[in-house]
């Protein structure tokens, strides 16, 4: 009986007495209304020192070259979220799920800082490097702690000899690398594994800049697709090209001896003459063959450029954003709150002897 009764004394120790804790709260409600006052003006000032953020979002839908039943059957497993084989792209080596990883690369974001902008209140152009790197706004607090460590910085680390305004993607400057990693964080690209919808997202201070960064990244990204798909096509047509500069120059030539030699011997009947006047014919009737076979491998060889050019279907466009996309500042000052009711909570708990039991201590 004595080990129930300890375990019954033990088990009301431990129960929460929510009555005891709302009493302590009550008690203290004037440490609530200074404090939770506090940080509401607090937050406020925060808050409003955060620069407004805009965000464009652009859909492309890549061609995708298919290849019999059995792209089809990968195309049915990737709409289950599965990959069977090379998937619907079996003769590529750029699948589309590599796109972001293209967009990450160093090359790829250095294409991007001669991109001129300007923003939506003014009609200056500048690179948009310059805008990253000289032109973004702070909130004040980061203002006052960049400025005196950029200063101290200057008088204490080497100044950078490289040109800014050169880039070399192989060894960047300091400041080109932060640009960079800027850039890293507004511009993302996503490729939805399903449907192979890309989507590019661009997040910048400024809604004109931010449409035109999303545009451009959508342009420069079919580009290098195009380039990557139509290389080897390329290649042909000017391997064949050549070669029909080369067969088109030897018939000319041809047909300009025979020409001359037929001229010049027209009224002469001696058998030589006339053995040299049919080689001469069978020789340009030869190399305009070849002119000719030549003529048609290049129109071949333009078809192929054609039919290996993709196609993107742009579902949805850039457009400059009207509504802001951050910072959620109603958000923010509801958190500040709430955790400092938290924080209050925990102190007049604990003063009051009601945070063991709470947390089962």
């Amino acid at each position: 009986m004595d080990n129930i009764e300890r375990q019954e004394i033990e088990q009301e120790e431990r129960s929460i007495d929510f009555g005891a804790i709302f009493a302590a709260m009550k008690k203290h409600k004037k440490l609530y209304k200074k404090w939770m006052l506090i940080t509401f003006v607090a937050s406020c000032i925060f808050v409003i020192g955060l620069p407004n953020k805009y965000k464009c979002e652009v859909m492309l839908a890549p061609e995708l070259t298919t290849s019999g039943s059995r792209s089809s059957l990968s195309s049915l497993a990737a709409t289950f979220g599965m990959k069977i084989g090379t998937g619907a792209m079996g003769n590529e080596a750029l699948f589309p799920t590599l796109y972001p990883d293209l967009m990450n690369s160093v090359d790829f974001k250095t294409s991007l800082f001669t991109i001129p902008v300007h923003r939506i209140d003014t009609t200056l152009v500048m690179s948009y490097y310059d805008y990253m790197a000289y032109d973004q706004k702070k909130s004040w607090w980061g203002a006052a702690i960049s400025y005196p460590i950029k200063m101290l910085a200057e008088l204490i680390l080497p100044e950078d000899t490289i040109d800014q305004h050169k880039v070399n993607p192989f060894m960047l400057t300091k400041e080109q690398t932060k640009v960079i990693e800027k850039i890293d964080k507004q511009v993302t690209c996503d490729v939805d594994q399903k449907t192979m919808v890309i989507t590019i997202d661009v997040i910048d201070q400024d809604p004109l800049i931010a449409a035109t960064i999303a545009d451009s990244v959508k342009v420069r990204l079919q580009d290098f697709i195009t380039d990557y798909r139509t290389k080897k096509a390329r290649v042909d047509l000017e391997y064949n090209r050549k070669l029909y500069d080369e067969a088109k120059e030897r018939y000319t030539k041809a047909r300009q001896l025979y020409s001359n030699f037929s001229d010049a011997n027209q009224d002469l009947v001696l058998q030589s003459v006339r053995s040299k006047l049919v080689d001469l014919e069978n020789d340009m009737q030869l190399k305009y063959n070849a002119y000719t076979m030549v003529a048609n491998q290049v129109t071949a060889a333009e078809a192929k450029v054609q039919e290996a050019t993709p196609a993107f279907t742009t579902l949805q466009t850039a457009t400059v954003p009207v509504e802001k996309a951050g910072p959620g500042r109603k958000k923010i000052v509801l958190v500040f709150l709430f955790l400092a009711f938290l924080i209050i909570t925990a102190y007049v708990l604990h003063k009051e002897n009601q945070l063991k039991p709470l947390l089962g201590l």
